[in-house]
């Protein structure tokens, strides 16, 4: 969304990645200007997808850019609206697909009936608007919320590599034997 947007064009996003400028757009942007049908709602599973809501938000931008007469790779004026409702509708799809998936877990006593834990991790994580949604989802679930610091959500190598020094570390059979093995986080 955020390269058919121009984002990289736009005075206040240029040296931005993708995720982080929707994000930084979306925060002075009106949601309810735009409503963006919510993917896979007939699917009664905890599946997510986002291609149903990509081909929406294309056809809303080609409908705004035919509004607003200007060409593919411009600007819209509504630029920071469509970064909102787009933000919105997927942090409301990633939300509730996870609570589908907590009942799952709950129902089939995948995890303990107390102290549950949900774990939100790479660049979905550094999403501010997304991780207050998960927040609010885990406490109304009693659920705690375990997300890394937002410096270590933007590389999913920084979160593999992550998960592989705590299960080294647990003892949880990453290797045979971790001698002569260094590693330093960063």
């Amino acid at each position: 969304v955020a390269r058919r947007l121009s984002l990289k064009k736009h005075p206040e996003c240029h040296s931005m990645a993708g995720g982080k400028a929707i994000e930084h757009l979306a925060q002075t942007g009106n949601q309810e200007l735009l409503t963006f049908r919510l993917p896979m709602q007939h699917y009664r599973n905890c599946d997510f997808s986002f291609s149903g809501l990509q081909n929406l938000v294309n056809n809303a931008i080609v409908q705004k850019e035919k509004e607003e007469g200007i060409q593919e790779g411009e600007i819209l004026s509504c630029v920071k609206d469509v970064a909102a409702a787009v933000q919105h509708a997927v942090a409301v799809h990633i939300i509730q697909r996870t609570y589908r998936a907590m009942l799952f877990c709950i129902k089939n006593s995948i995890l303990p009936s107390n102290n549950a834990t949900l774990v939100v991790s790479g660049g979905v994580a550094s999403n501010q608007y997304i991780r207050k949604g998960l927040q609010n989802l885990a406490d109304a679930n009693d659920f705690a919320l375990l997300c890394p610091p937002p410096r270590l959500c933007t590389d999913n190598g920084v979160m593999i590599a992550w998960n592989g020094i705590e299960r080294l570390r647990a003892g949880l059979g990453v290797l045979r034997s971790a001698d002569g093995i260094r590693y330093e986080p960063r």
